[in-house]
This record gives structure tokens, C-alpha cells and sequence, in this order.
């Protein structure tokens, strides 16, 4: 795929992956169906007792988040494409917006609230890349102001995540984070990426939706249908007025990523539903 950026592209090594999983080979030491079933629980979302809205375009490069965000100072974004919709609904809103991508020259729309970095995203700070991290430090507003986090970056957002700090995740009132190849899930060198990753950012926030992106089908295996590229919307556990099990799939405001058939989340993956074929 295209490396730290929101334009959905496959390599052939990406082609080949998928179609070991849909051919249910994974040419490595597997993950427990176990181990895969307990990370699905614990992403399952939750109603927070705030409405979501959408920021951006109906398709892709838009996003379902709560409505919680007056006092939100700033949007980080990192992976930029040809659709800043949802960075100029930001804007709009009042946020600076700081968007990084080394791949292109600059955001598809003009803004004098925007900001950009042609850098990749990642675990380390070098000429090409920095962190999270470092990022924030030399560009947030204020030491200590609310911030929001949209992070479409290709695989990279599991390496950025783990290398982040959780005090800097926890100034992060809503994480918008679409993650990548969670069809290998099944592959256990990949699983003990993602998964702590994933973990990490459920120490603080908690799952409120989830919409998957139509570009690929699931691939089903045991019984299992894990679509390979979700997107997903997270608050903070201080904001939330609720704690109910969502499950109103698809939402009323959810949209097609592609003008491939609609991609319905499989029922696993929400509360209220026990079987675990989808």
C-alpha cells in the first residue's frame, strides 16, 4: 500500500498476502482463534451517551466521531491523499490542523488553520520519518490543551502507537484510526504487533465505532470474518456519559469507502451477537 498515506493502494506482496488468507494460508506460526476472539471483545464498542456526527466527505476520507468537540485545540492527521474533507471540518471548527505526509506535496484543499510536514509517521524520528511524539512536542499549540488524532497510515499506525507515549495518548480526547491488513490476525508475528498496540490504546480510550472500508471482502476463516481494513472511532474514558454495548450497524451516517459492494460489519464484532461465522 501506499506508504503513510490515506489513498488505498495494493503492492503485489499486499495482492498475495490477502489471497493466502481468503485461501485461509498463512505462511507463518498462526494465532489461537482464542487469543484473535479476546482482542474482538475487548474493541467491541461502546455507546458513550453522545451522538456521533460525521466530519468529511459521505465516502472515504469521512468519519463518524462523537459530538464532543468544543475545546478540542487541535487535529493531528498524518497520511494525506487527494480528500481533506475531514481536516477542513476540523478547521472549521476552530482546531489547527497538522497534517504530515513525506509521499505528497502538501493537503488536497487550502486552509489557513492548516499545517503541513512532508515526513512519514512512524517509530522513529529521522530525515524522512518522526514520531508522534516529537511532532506534538514541537508543533501543539499548548503543553496540556485537548487534541484529536486521525491516523491513516498504512500499517504504520501499530509501530506509531506502541511508540507513543500514554500521556500523549491520553491528551487525545477522540482517536480516529483506520487499521490496516487486520486479516492477518491469524499470523502471529503480525498479531504481536497489533494487538499490543491496540491494547496500549485501550488502556485509555474506548471503541465507539466501527465502520469497515469496502475496498476488500472479509476473509473468513474458522469461522471468523475479519475484514482486512477498518476504520475506527475512539473516545476517552472521561468523556463518557454511558457505558451500553452499541450496536446499531451500519449507522445512519456511515458511507461507502469505494463503489465496490457495501461491506456490512459482521455481527461478531459488536455486543449481542455470539456466533462467530459474521
Amino acid at each position: 500500500m501506499a506508504l503513510n498515506s490515506k489513498s488505498t493502494r495494493l503492492h503485489i506482496k499486499d495482492v498475495t498476502r490477502y489471497a493466502l488468507g481468503v485461501a485461509g494460508k498463512f505462511p507463518a506460526p498462526m494465532t489461537s482463534k482464542d487469543d484473535i476472539e479476546a482482542l474482538i471483545r475487548v474493541l467491541r464498542p461502546r455507546l458513550a451517551g453522545v451522538e456521533l456526527v460525521r466530519l468529511g466527505p459521505r465516502g472515504d476520507g469521512g468519519y463518524l466521531v462523537p459530538n464532543d468537540i468544543a475545546g478540542i485545540e487541535a487535529c493531528y492527521s498524518p497520511g494525506v491523499s487527494d480528500i481533506s474533507g475531514f481536516e477542513k471540518d476540523c478547521a472549521d471548527a476552530g482546531m489547527h490542523v497538522f497534517m504530515a505526509d513525506r509521499s505528497v506535496e502538501g493537503p488536497a484543499l487550502a486552509h489557513e488553520r492548516f499545517k503541513f510536514l512532508r515526513k512519514y509517521v512512524g517509530a522513529r524520528t529521522s530525515e524522512d520519518f518522526m514520531t508522534l511524539e516529537d511532532w506534538v512536542n514541537d508543533t501543539s499549540p499548548s503543553s496540556s490543551g485537548e487534541l484529536m488524532l486521525q491516523i491513516d497510515i498504512e500499517g504504520f499506525e501499530y509501530e506509531t502507537l506502541l511508540a507513543t507515549s500514554r500521556e500523549l495518548l491520553g491528551r487525545f480526547r477522540i482517536i480516529v484510526a483506520e487499521f490496516h491488513m487486520l486479516d492477518q490476525f491469524w499470523n502471529r508475528p503480525f498479531f504481536s504487533l497489533a494487538s499490543p498496540a491496540i491494547l496500549k490504546l485501550l488502556q485509555t480510550h474506548t471503541c465507539v465505532h466501527m465502520h469497515p472500508n469496502n475496498f476488500l471482502p472479509p476473509v473468513i476463516f474458522q469461522g471468523l470474518a475479519i475484514p482486512p481494513l477498518m476504520e475506527f472511532t475512539f473516545l476517552r474514558n472521561d468523556r463518557f456519559r454511558s457505558n451500553l454495548p452499541a450496536n446499531n450497524f451500519p449507522h445512519p451516517l456511515d458511507g461507502d469507502n469505494t463503489t465496490n459492494p457495501t461491506l456490512v460489519l459482521p455481527a461478531y464484532w459488536y455486543e449481542g451477537a455470539s456466533r462467530s461465522d459474521g
